[in-house]
């Protein structure tokens, strides 16, 4: 099959920002179960072999004897699929669902099933059968595809009320469950004003709206959000691969929010005791996960177009650890602050969010420039700019008071904290 794709330690004091190393390697999951459950999600683009976060969903449903449920309602259906009689190409609901199912299984879960939900079995959502199945499981994983579809089924559409399903999901998760997901699977946990789609550069010119839109560049978002499993910011996901930095701060500051939690591909946040006021995450995976953090930041409209001063932007990778509470990250003691020994200059990047305009652009590229400003001392800020143009706009990348960055190998920069964006049109 296919598989589905989203749519198109000590106290360091810095300045004033507290940054807490952990004093001991701390795993995910603690060995005593928090009162509430926990949530699992990743950026999109979960590698079959990754051991590391399957191990860990697997884990929080009860080891060798969980029981996962698998949602796939953000995947078109069989009937819209001209593949569905090929499993070697098939990529629709049941078929997507029987291919997590068996992953799950081969990654140790003891039983693993679909949950018999699409856009084409809206009813099964209020299925008293299913709701059986549903409290049958321990834990339970929602696959990629259009997160509005989850919605449409899950949601009950417009009404945006829990159909019979979400509400056993949603009480089996606030006693102790797992409920994990990636790509639309994750974004669809958000709060309000959910993203519904978008490309940086055109949000940053245009801004954001309400809706859900045909055209896939414009930035929409839903009011009411998703399911509201995490609240404490808005979600984001594949950042780093589409560059989506420069959306999610724009409709973080449309919409009145100071945080959003931007996840990288084949990487997990793990949120323990999400909606508490002890709301506590760990980074499991490869790449990392962008914090943006808007108290301090200001929005100004002119003719020129939009800007944004002040952001910050630390991204966490894995083992880091952050507290929702108190803002406070704490990085992983297996790394240390980095000394910058390099001398050369940041070079020069005129594609910061890897436009797909530019077939030939570099991919990472808002995180490469900020983590080769970590790492060098010929410079205390850096410069990127848009591919495209009209106006162009350009990111500044500064360590300003606060900034911190942490290696792991004693020379390239791994974790960074607090580092502020500037976004400027020219």
């Amino acid at each position: 099959m296919r598989v589905p794709s989203a749519p198109s330690r000590r106290a360091v004091l810095a300045g004033g920002l507290v940054v807490a190393l952990l004093t001991a390697a701390a795993p995910a999951s603690a060995a005593a179960r928090p009162q509430t459950g926990s949530l699992v999600l990743v950026g999109g683009a979960l590698k079959d072999n990754n051991t590391q976060v399957y191990g860990e969903i697997i884990k929080r449903a009860g080891g060798p004897q969980a029981r996962i449920g698998i949602i796939t309602a953000a995947s078109v259906p069989e009937s819209q699929d001209p593949y569905a009689d090929d499993p070697d190409r098939c990529s629709n609901s049941a078929c997507n669902g029987a291919y997590y199912a068996d992953l799950f299984k081969r990654h140790g879960a003891a039983d693993a099933q679909w949950i018999p939900l699409d856009i084409d079995h809206v009813a099964n959502a209020d299925s008293d059968a299913v709701v059986a199945q549903v409290e049958s499981m321990t834990g339970f994983f929602f696959g990629g595809g259009d997160q509005y579809r989850y919605l449409t089924t899950l949601l009950r559409g417009e009404e945006h009320k829990d159909s019979k399903v979400l509400a056993a999901i949603r009480a089996k998760l606030a006693h102790g469950a797992v409920v994990s997901g990636s790509s639309a699977g994750a974004q669809v946990a958000s709060g309000p004003d959910m993203v519904s789609g978008g490309e940086s550069y055109e949000s940053l010119r245009d801004g954001s709206a309400p809706g859900y839109f045909d055209d896939p560049t414009r930035l929409g978002y839903i009011p009411q959000g998703g399911f509201g499993f995490l609240r404490s910011g808005l979600v984001d996901t594949h950042t780093g691969a589409y560059g989506r930095e420069g959306r999610a701060l724009r409709l973080a500051s449309d919409t009145g929010h100071d945080r959003v939690y931007a996840l990288e591909e084949n990487t997990a946040l793990v949120v323990d005791r999400p909606g508490s006021n002890r709301e506590h995450m760990t980074v499991l995976g490869p790449n990392g996960v962008a914090v943006l953090d808007l108290r301090d930041a200001r929005a100004h409209d002119s003719a020129n177009g939009w800007s944004l001063r002040r952001a910050r932007y630390s991204y966490l990778t894995d083992g880091d650890q952050y507290d929702a509470r108190t803002w406070t990250p704490r990085v992983h003691p297996a790394k240390q602050p980095l000394v910058p020994a390099v001398t050369t200059p940041v070079p020069a990047d005129t594609d910061v969010f890897h436009s797909a305009a530019n077939p030939d652009g570099t991919p990472y590229s808002f995180r490469t420039t900020a983590r080769a400003l970590a790492s060098t001392r010929a410079q205390n800020s850096a410069t990127a700019t848009t591919f495209e143009t009209g106006p162009r706009f350009t990111v500044s990348f500064t360590k300003a008071r606060g900034f911190a960055a942490f290696t792991g190998d004693g020379t390239s920069a791994r974790t960074l904290i607090a580092l502020q964006i500037d976004i400027a049109p020219h």
